[in-house]
């Protein structure tokens, strides 16, 4: 059994460990994260056990904010966050991985499940003139109760990972819940010495009903990458992207709403 506490990452979903935030950016195959990133930090506890066949579990309380506060008492409550799974290493081929994550609060003053990742989305001012363009935030912050299924199996050099997602919630002045959807696909072949070498596909789709006028939208997104590692502390990659805004009515600025193009970017461990 191991037991933390503080100001930490929460391990909502496996997605979380393949992602970039600005700081990191080794363990991601791509450039961009999922539309739908569900990224943050909160203060609270977790406590994890593990079993030598591979079975996994988590259990954590966390305060379901960034930033604690103990003002206005009434309006806030604790994030609950829980995670079973397996992972083994079956053979030196072969490693398989399965876990579902849940994470719920039913009263917060800003939430930000999905707006935590304060450094942007990595295709900045691409749609809408500010850091977060790329991303979509289906705006949760009062209550969100969240379900995410990840599969992940390697074999040899090549990896298959997919996420499954459903969320719930709705903002502070909003009358009733709001449900919002997320599938995401990715292969990734490495090879060469110590599998120095990638390339990768994803395919990323998020649908819901819009804050305000629930209006029922899309997005989707396409990517297609590949990465050098020069050492194990420098890799090269470079992605071409492409998303499609779906069923935004006139006058919102994502309206046919569309863009595409090639992302090279450079990334030191040290």
């Amino acid at each position: 059994m191991t037991v933390r506490a503080g100001h930490f990452e929460i391990n909502y979903g496996d997605n979380h460990f393949r992602r970039t935030d600005n700081a990191n950016a080794m363990h991601n195959p791509f450039v961009g994260n999922l539309i739908m990133d569900a990224f943050t930090t909160e203060i609270g506890g977790e406590v994890y056990v593990r079993t030598p066949g591979g079975f996994l579990a988590m259990g954590s309380i966390t305060g379901g904010e960034i930033r604690g506060t103990v003002q206005r008492p009434d309006d806030r409550a604790p994030s609950f966050i829980g995670k079973v799974g397996f992972d083994r290493q079956v053979n030196e081929d072969l490693r398989v991985r399965l876990t579902g994550s849940a994470y719920h609060t039913s009263n917060s003053l800003n939430n930000t499940l999905y707006g935590g990742d304060r450094a942007g989305s990595r295709y900045y001012d691409v749609m809408n003139g500010n850091f977060t363009s790329g991303r979509f935030n289906p705006g949760m912050r009062d209550n969100v109760t969240a379900l995410v299924l990840n599969p992940f199996v390697k074999f040899q050099g090549f990896e298959l990972f997919a996420t499954l997602e459903s969320a719930e919630g709705k903002a502070a002045n909003e009358a009733e819940d709001r449900s919002w959807s997320q599938q995401a696909i990715e292969g990734v072949y490495r090879f060469h010495d110590d599998e120095s070498l990638f390339v990768g596909a994803r395919y990323n789709t998020v649908s819901g009903p819009l804050q305000g006028s629930l209006q029922e939208v899309s997005i989707d997104r396409f990517q297609l990458g590949a990465g050098w590692f020069v050492t194990p502390q420098i890799l090269m990659k470079a992605e071409y992207v492409q998303q499609n805004y779906n069923d935004f009515t006139e006058g919102n600025i994502l309206h046919q709403g569309k863009f595409n193009g090639l992302m090279i970017e450079g990334v030191i461990a040290f």
